[in-house]
């Protein structure tokens, strides 16, 4: 099989050679110049490179043509699902439809879908009229259409104040609004084949991803998987039509219960989303995926580790560049029987500016498990309160510096 890989998701996120066998397969990859360089130097693979500012797409096509025989193109990437389907019709090949990607890449084509559905959604609008208030009058969320990694979303106190932010906006078609709503946020991974569910596991979010993006500490961890769940994951699914692959699906839950749908994505979590599923349930979603997309048999599952896992990241794109960090992780946390790993970055690393949760670029990550999850929840959020990250003065004396 002749498979080109549209690769944008770091290489140890996905380990492409242990998901296919690049004896058996002429696989190509193709991508910009920094995430080319990940790719191991000895991995038997033809190699595409693009310009650093070139097109993704407009790129694959000056350089590939029907001719060249590709039999699937594989695209790993939440910014790739689009463009993927592009490439495929240049190349010829089946795949989803470019309204079936929109529905799990754009929060509006994705919530329009699900309207009707049974499930509750928070209410939104993509183009407001002007002039005429909102649907709703409180807490407001303000975000890109087409976003991840909560940047660029901001919450604000009435829906007044959210329109106003919104009319301001460069380019406000790219956003939507959105009612605000109370309660904590789950998410859902797993494996699609067939549209249906084949494996799932829940973990819960301890702070919010959009607190992350303005400093605050963000991990989450798994609990089990209630029918409920269960049900508003497979519903999510069968009515956006997902035919195969990983899932990621976001969703409240209020105070008295009640689940209430985020937003959906059809590849795998972020952060240590991969590791910790393969853990608990013994799969490792991107094998599956890979496996299924390629219409190959998938991998046996290892043994779950019959624990619950989590993770929390503190985020360092928030702190004034080319200041020293003071780090605080206290003994306690080193030594306590919840944590597994702990990983810090070099005091003299610069963390990116941008929001990420690689646990090789954030200041500290975190990874726990324990035989009870409410145990690993009390753990991760002593953690969030008691682990500390700044920047300190830029002529404070180096004994003020205290480092992990």
């Amino acid at each position: 099989m002749k498979i080109l890989v549209v690769h944008q998701v770091p290489y140890r996120k996905i380990d492409y050679r242990d998901c296919i066998d690049h004896t058996r397969h002429q696989v190509t990859y193709v991508g910009h110049p920094h995430r080319m360089a990940d790719l191991p130097e000895d991995l038997p693979a033809e190699r595409i490179t693009l310009g650093a500012d070139e097109d993704l797409v407009e790129g694959v096509r000056a350089r590939t043509s029907p001719g060249d025989g590709y039999d699937k193109v594989l695209s790993l990437s939440e910014f790739g699902i689009i463009e993927a389907c592009h490439i495929r019709r240049h190349l010829g090949i089946d795949g989803p439809d470019l309204g079936q990607a929109e529905r799990v890449r754009d929060k509006v084509a994705m919530k329009e879908a699900l309207t009707g559905s049974g499930l509750r959604l928070p209410r939104f609008v993509a183009d407001p009229t002007p002039c005429r208030p909102l649907p709703w009058s409180g807490r407001t969320v303000l975000k890109p259409r087409q976003g991840a990694s909560s940047e660029d979303v901001t919450v604000h106190e009435t829906a007044r104040e959210a329109l106003g932010a919104y009319q301001k906006l460069a380019d406000p078609e790219g956003f939507q609004l959105e009612e605000h709503i109370d309660g904590d946020i789950l998410h859902a991974d797993g494996l699609i084949v067939d549209r249906e569910i084949v494996d799932l596991a829940v973990s819960r979010y301890v702070n919010k991803p959009v607190e992350y993006a303005n400093g605050v500490p963000l991990g989450s961890h798994q609990e089990e998987c209630t029918e409920e769940q269960r049900r508003l994951a497979q519903r999510v699914v069968s009515v956006l039509g997902i035919e195969e692959g990983s899932l990621h699906l976001e969703f409240f839950e209020t105070e008295s219960g009640e689940l209430v749908f985020l937003e959906v994505a059809n590849r795998v979590g972020g952060a240590a989303v991969v590791p910790m599923h393969e853990r608990h349930t013994g799969v490792h979603l991107p094998s599956h995926e890979i496996a299924v997309r390629l219409g190959l048999e998938r991998p046996p599952a290892g043994a779950p580790s019959g624990r619950y896992h989590g993770w929390l990241a503190f985020p360092g794109h928030h702190l004034p560049p080319g200041r020293p960090r003071r780090t605080h992780l206290p003994e306690w946390v080193r030594t306590h029987p919840c944590t597994d790993r702990i990983h810090l970055l070099d005091p003299e690393q610069e963390p990116p500016r941008h929001i990420t949760y690689q646990e090789w670029e954030v200041p500290v990550f975190v990874e726990a498990s324990h035989a009870d999850p409410a145990e690993l929840r009390r753990f991760l959020q002593r953690c969030a309160r008691e682990i500390t990250v700044h920047s300190r003065p830029a002529d404070a004396p180096p004994e003020q510096r205290e480092a992990a």
